[in-house]
């Protein structure tokens, strides 16, 4: 009798339930000459190119090149709000499909503040979602009731097969320290998963580290390397974002603190005021 084989693990549900990302279709067709594209805040950016080369710029010091070649069809992804101009010669016709994405909570999502600040991967390399592209054109191509809706929902499985891909092609997508790396370790994986899942857990070194499979040194040690923070660190990041929803969402302090793994309220203000830099409530204050 053949021993039954591990499940397969889901390292990007249990993440987008309680961050959710919605796209909105802004933009089909060719752009000609320079288009800027503005910063706005808590909004990304997903870009299709279908056809054509372009030049993308940058300003100074916005942690994106200040140019950049594109040769190829290609997606061009803006986690965080990041302002960026598209130039196209008019007699290469150029055409795109855009769309503005709204992560929840903004940069601090912690997807989006794992990403780099752009992502530029061709399209020759994303087989799978060659379909989703197919029905996305489609849509974009002709006026028919629900198009707006269904190319929003259809940018939306872009965005998860693009992450989907990136947890496989890590070093291809040019992702380094930080979640999404992370969760590209299948020991790491395991133990990111658990401790999104159940965050109000006592965790401890130990306990993190029995869930990977490893020693505590061990697990420590690639933890640090590949996530960029410390165990600890990254798991209370993971709740105060979780604290950060919730607040949004109208619950108080005092309802999510034993939730989250907190002895009391107050422990979790504490925490709160050391990390962010205020109170929950002068926090709540400013994001509403």
């Amino acid at each position: 009798m053949e021993p039954a084989s591990t499940p397969a693990l889901d390292r990007l549900s249990s993440l987008l339930e309680r961050f959710s990302v919605r796209a909105h279709l802004f933009h089909n067709g060719p752009l000609c000459g320079v288009t800027h594209f503005a910063a706005e805040p808590g909004l990304g950016f997903l870009h299709v190119m279908r056809r054509g080369t372009m030049t993308v710029t940058h300003k100074a010091r916005s942690g994106a090149p200040r140019k950049v070649q594109v040769n190829e069809p290609a997606l061009i992804f803006y986690p965080r709000p990041l302002a960026h101009d598209f130039h196209n010669a008019p007699e290469e016709g150029s055409d795109f499909t855009c769309a503005t994405l709204a992560f929840d909570g903004g940069a601090m999502h912690p997807l989006a503040r794992s990403l780099p600040p752009l992502l530029i991967l061709p399209l020759s390399q994303m087989g799978e979602m060659s379909h989703t592209l197919a029905l996305l054109f489609g849509e974009s191509e002709r006026v028919r009731c629900g198009q707006r809706l269904l190319a929003d929902r259809l940018f939306e499985v872009l965005l998860l097969q693009l992450l989907r891909w990136l947890l496989d092609h890590p070093q291809e997508g040019g992702v380094s320290a930080g979640l999404l790396n992370g969760l590209s370790e299948p020991r790491l994986a395991k133990a990111l998963v658990a401790m999104q899942e159940q965050p109000g857990l006592n965790w401890s070194l130990a306990s993190m580290a029995a869930s990977a499979g490893m020693s505590r040194s061990a697990f420590a040690a690639l933890f640090k390397q590949e996530v960029g923070d410390t165990p600890a660190d990254y798991l209370t990041q993971w709740r105060l974002s979780l604290a950060q929803s919730q607040l949004r969402a109208g619950r108080s302090i005092k309802q999510i603190a034993d939730e989250l793994g907190y002895a009391n309220p107050s422990a979790l203000s504490r925490v709160f005021r050391q990390r962010v830099g205020m109170s929950p409530r002068d926090w709540l204050g400013l994001s509403v």
